[in-house]
């Protein structure tokens, strides 16, 4: 078993998987020594960390976008009685298999993208949607789905930012004459990505701070607070009939 490989075995078969994104620590080898960001995400865990329970005994979680399952083996790590990871990526979903071998935790993986997870048929505790809605070309839809679908209480999301971090205080409706509103910084705004954002041409869209917080409250999430200049930690609500989604995926397609 992984948990029993020498460092060398680990090493190699750390290689024969890669490249990762995740910068993990599997038993002294790091999988992505020459981050570009350094410790990632683990320099990024640590500023939002103490925003979740430290003991989630008797608690589900899913992780959407799992990649190689870092945020995945954390949350097994506090007890969670039982962690499912989702990618559609299966080089990245095979990375998490192993790394979470090698720790020694218990996680359950599927090939599936956030537009299938009413194909789950259930809800969860707690639910991770970390470093995947800016790569999506329908966002909105995705919140959306989550909602409908797995989201039972609590929802950790986070995205890249770009533009100003105020909020405009905002009215419940302009006449159609008012323009100026639309120029204000903290006006909720998203930017679109046609070609390429940092060589990824997965990078779809970027919301700023406003933008972010209106979708999440619009698709029916509650912001409760924001341990972290890109990590808002919400909590699931019943949304109003008219504002409820349209065409939802269903669990049966």
């Amino acid at each position: 078993m992984a948990r029993y490989l020498t460092s060398d075995a680990i090493e190699q078969r750390v290689r024969e998987l890669g490249p990762w994104f995740h910068n993990m620590d599997l038993r002294g080898v790091r999988t992505a020594p020459d981050h570009f960001l350094g410790d990632y995400p683990a320099v990024k865990w640590r500023r939002f960390a103490d925003a979740l329970p430290a003991d989630l005994s008797g608690r589900t979680v899913l992780d959407i976008g799992c990649n190689a399952g870092f945020y995945a083996i954390e949350m097994k790590r506090r007890g969670a009685d039982r962690v499912v990871g989702i990618d559609t990526d299966p080089e990245y979903l095979a990375q998490a298999s192993f790394a979470a071998e090698v720790s020694g935790v218990d996680i359950e993986l599927r090939e599936l993208s956030v537009y299938d997870v009413g194909r789950l048929g259930e809800r969860f505790d707690i639910v991770l949607f970390l470093g995947v809605f800016y790569h999506l070309r329908h966002p909105l839809l995705a919140l959306d789905l989550i909602h409908e679908h797995v989201a039972r209480d609590l929802l950790v999301f986070q995205s890249l930012q770009r533009g100003t971090s105020q909020i405009e205080p905002l009215a419940q409706d302009y006449p159609f004459e008012e323009v100026a509103v639309f120029e204000r910084p903290g006006f909720p705004r998203m930017h679109f990505i046609e070609r390429r954002y940092s060589g990824d041409q997965t990078n779809w869209w970027i919301p700023n701070r406003a933008c972010s917080e209106a979708l999440l409250r619009t698709a029916g999430f509650e912001i409760v607070k924001r341990p972290e200049e890109e990590v808002t930690i919400c909590r699931w609500q019943e949304l109003p009939e008219v504002t409820q989604a349209v065409y939802p995926k269903r669990r049966d397609e």
